[in-house]
């Protein structure tokens, strides 16, 4: 599920889906409204998986929260 695999191509993948979130992340921004960018796209589904891929990118150090803001961090 983070990775892809033999069963799971790379957009359905955690990390295919952070790849979409860090594209629509160009400025500093509400987890809102980044959601709100990015829920039609078919790869992210639901707001689990949104929630999910998020976490994995907040873990790894990619992405930062500030004064509510969520921003790319140093990559």
């Amino acid at each position: 599920m983070i990775l892809p695999s033999k069963h799971i191509s790379e957009e359905q993948s955690l990390l295919g889906i952070g790849g979409l979130l860090l594209a629509n992340l160009e400025v500093p921004q509400t987890i809102t409204s980044l959601w709100e960018k990015v829920r039609g796209n078919h790869a992210v589904g639901t707001y689990e998986r949104f929630v999910l891929a998020l976490n994995l990118l907040y873990i790894i150090d990619v992405v930062n929260l500030k004064n509510g803001l969520i921003n790319r961090g140093a990559i």
